[in-house]
């Protein structure tokens, strides 16, 4: 047996101009952008927070249990009306998300790494001049990366299982490359693509600090003495 349904009229506001509008005043988003015939409820919404608990819960199996609940067969055509409407609601949260930034002034370039570290980047009023403005710790690693994450996060374990092991192993990636503040605060990382740890890895972050920092700053790296001579 199927659910119940009935018949509602939703009532629009004269600056409403598209059926859209409507819909997602009253909590509703279409799956299609211009006359929607289908529309579903914002409360499906929370699959968004299931989701970054439990990965590997799709969006398939999300729509199956939806079915379920409301006593509906699936077909697959279920499942693409759910996917564009998520898509939907992920793109509407990314735009909020940009407007919130820039009222706020967090939408500047180089504001996550000028804000960090407030130990490292705050400036306080008659503050005394240092002989660098800012210090850095660089480096690299292929074989046991998971260790120099540890390093700058207590709660990332030090030893991964053999199922991550592999798992790392099917991608491109073979390393990491991060430059961390003398507080243990990431300021940039990169992957190792397909190679050891090469010297245009720690070129390309000096280059961004120096940018966003200015050129006063102090790098510390175990092969300092090599790299200084490129740089």
């Amino acid at each position: 047996m199927k659910a119940a349904q009935h018949h509602a009229t939703l009532p629009y506001k004269p600056h409403h101009l598209y059926p859209n509008e409507v819909l997602i005043y009253h909590g509703y988003i279409g799956c299609s952008p211009v006359l929607p015939t289908v529309a579903i409820s914002l409360r499906f919404t929370t699959y968004h927070q299931i989701h970054r608990i439990c990965p590997r819960f799709s969006i398939q199996a999300q729509c199956k249990l939806l079915c379920h609940l409301h006593n509906t067969p699936y077909h697959p055509y279920l499942n693409i009306q759910l996917t564009i409407t998520y898509d939907v609601y992920l793109n509407i949260l990314d735009r909020v998300d940009c407007q919130l930034k820039k009222a706020l002034g967090c939408g500047t370039n180089n504001w996550q790494m000028l804000n960090s570290c407030p130990a490292c980047f705050y400036r306080l009023e008659d503050e005394p001049v240092l002989d660098f403005n800012w210090l850095s710790n660089h480096d690299g690693d292929t074989d046991n990366w998971q260790n120099l994450l540890a390093s700058t996060n207590p709660d990332i374990p030090t030893s991964f299982t053999y199922q991550q092991k592999r798992m790392f192993s099917m991608f491109h990636e073979s390393g990491i490359f991060i430059a961390s503040c003398q507080h243990r605060f990431v300021l940039l990382a990169c992957n190792m693509v397909k190679s050891s740890e090469l010297t245009k890895y720690p070129l390309a972050i000096i280059s961004k600090l120096l940018s966003a920092y200015g050129k006063n700053g102090g790098c510390a790296y175990d092969i300092g003495c090599a790299f200084s001579a490129t740089l």
